[in-house]
C-alpha cells in the first residue's frame, strides 16, 4: 500500500474503502476528480501507455486522407499513404515543434506553416528551406512514428513502444464483441459533446445502470430494470453485459433491420461493454454506438459518439430518418446527464463531500474504480 500513502494516509484509508466488496465499498474521494497532479499522473500512467481508439478506418479511406487530433495535449497525425497503409505520427515539426497539419482532409503531404518544412504521408522530411549547409541531414529527420493497429474497423494508437500488441490488449473484449461485425458496419454522422466534469465521471456514468430508471424516464429509462441486467466484470477493468429489453423507440421495436450478425432473431438483445481506459460500446439489434471519452482538463472532457449501422441498411429508404431519430434519442439522454455530471464535479470539490456507499448494481463502476487504483497506485494501492 506504500504507493497509495504518497497521497497521504487519508487517501490510503479511502482506497481501502473502495476495494471492499461492492455492497460494502465506497466511491473514490473527491480530489481524484479535481487534482491537477492526479490529471498529470493519469496522462503518464494510463493514456501514454494504453492502446487508445482514435478513429474509424473509413474516416481514412483513401490514399492521402489524414486526421489531426490531440490526446491530452499530445498532437497526433493519422495518415493513409499512397500504398494504402495507415500511419500515426507525432504532429510536431522537427524544427520548432509547430503542428504540421490541422483538421482532417486529403493531401499530398504536409507543410509546417511556420518555416515551410515539408513532410510526406509517411512522416519523412522532404523539404527544409535554407537547411542544406552544415551537418543537417534531412534523411535522418522525420515525424516521430507512433504505434498503430486496427481492430474491428477501429484505429488504435499507442505512445508506448514497449506495450503489448493490440491483439493481446483487446482479446477479452473481442471474445465478447468481435462477432458484431463492426468492421462491416458503416459510420453515420459522428457527434461530440463537451462535459464540465472529469473524464472518469463520464466513464462511470456510462457504466452506472443504477441511475437509468430514475434520470432517464423520458428517454431510455422507461421499462428498464437494472436487476435483470447481468454485470460481467472482467480483469483489468473490462466489462460486458448482454440482456433483453424492448427498444426505447415508440412502439418498442427497432427502426431498422437487424445487424447481419443477428439475422434470424434476437430483436430484443442489448449489450454494453467497456474497454479501458475510455472506449464504451452500446449495442442494440440494429446498430452499435460506441463512445470514446477524452480528458481535456481535470474538470472537462469530450465524448465522441460513433453511430454504426449495417452496410445494407444505410442504402435503404428511410435510413436517414431512422439514424436521425436514434441520434436525437441519444443526444437527449446525454443532455439529461449533462447537469448531473456537472453537479458531481462540483460535489467533488466540496468540503462536505464524503464518498458514499455503493449499491450492488454499481458493480461495473466498482470494477472500473479498482482497475483505476491498480493503474495509478499499484495493486493494493
Amino acid at each position: 500500500m506504500s504507493q497509495a500513502v504518497d497521497a497521504g494516509d487519508d487517501a490510503a484509508r479511502a482506497f481501502v474503502e473502495v476495494r471492499r466488496p461492492t455492497a460494502r465499498a465506497r466511491h473514490l474521494p473527491g480530489y481524484i476528480y479535481t487534482s491537477a497532479e492526479i490529471y498529470r499522473r493519469e496522462k503518464e500512467e494510463i493514456f501514454l501507455k494504453d492502446w487508445l481508439c482514435v478513429a474509424r478506418e473509413e474516416e481514412l479511406a483513401a490514399p492521402g486522407d489524414y486526421m489531426a487530433l490531440r490526446i491530452l495535449e499530445e498532437p497526433v497525425l493519422l495518415t493513409r499513404n499512397r500504398a494504402g497503409e495507415l500511419g500515426a505520427y507525432a504532429n510536431v515539426c522537427r524544427h520548432r515543434g509547430v503542428e504540421v497539419a490541422a483538421g482532417a482532409g486529403n493531401a499530398e503531404g504536409f507543410r509546417c506553416p511556420y518555416h515551410g518544412w515539408r513532410y510526406d504521408l509517411d512522416g519523412r522530411l522532404v523539404g527544409a528551406p535554407h537547411m542544406r549547409a552544415g551537418a543537417f541531414d534531412p534523411a535522418s529527420c522525420r515525424l516521430d512514428p507512433l504505434r498503430l493497429d486496427r481492430w474491428a474497423g477501429w484505429v488504435f494508437v499507442n505512445f508506448d513502444a514497449g506495450a503489448a500488441p493490440l491483439a493481446d490488449y483487446v482479446a477479452e473484449f473481442d471474445r465478447d464483441f468481435g462477432w458484431l461485425g463492426q468492421a462491416d458496419c458503416r459510420l453515420a454522422e459522428k457527434h461530440e459533446m463537451v462535459f464540465d466534469c472529469n473524464w472518469k465521471l463520464i466513464v462511470e456514468n456510462l457504466l452506472d445502470f443504477y441511475h437509468v430508471a430514475a434520470l432517464h424516464q423520458d428517454t431510455i429509462g422507461h421499462g428498464f430494470d437494472v436487476t435483470r441486467m447481468p454485470l460481467n466484470n472482467k480483469a483489468d477493468g473490462r466489462f460486458s453485459s448482454f440482456y433483453e429489453r424492448e427498444s426505447p423507440m415508440p412502439g418498442g421495436k427497432p427502426l431498422l433491420d437487424p445487424l447481419p450478425a443477428l439475422a434470424g432473431g434476437a430483436e430484443k438483445l442489448n449489450s454494453v461493454g467497456f474497454l479501458p481506459p475510455n472506449f464504451n460500446v452500446i449495442f442494440r439489434p440494429d446498430y452499435v454506438r460506441p463512445f470514446v471519452i477524452w480528458p481535456l482538463a481535470p474538470d472537462r472532457c469530450r465524448l465522441v459518439a460513433y453511430p454504426l449501422f449495417a452496410r445494407e441498411a444505410v442504402d435503404r429508404p428511410g435510413f436517414a430518418a431512422a439514424a436521425r431519430a436514434y441520434r436525437e434519442l441519444h443526444e437527449a439522454t446525454l443532455v439529461e446527464d449533462l447537469e448531473m455530471v456537472k453537479s458531481l464535479q462540483n460535489a467533488c470539490g466540496s468540503r462536505n463531500f464524503v464518498p458514499g456507499r455503493m449499491s450492488k448494481v454499481e458493480a461495473a463502476v466498482h470494477n472500473t474504480l479498482i482497475w483505476y487504483l491498480d493503474r495509478m497506485f499499484g495493486p493494493g494501492g
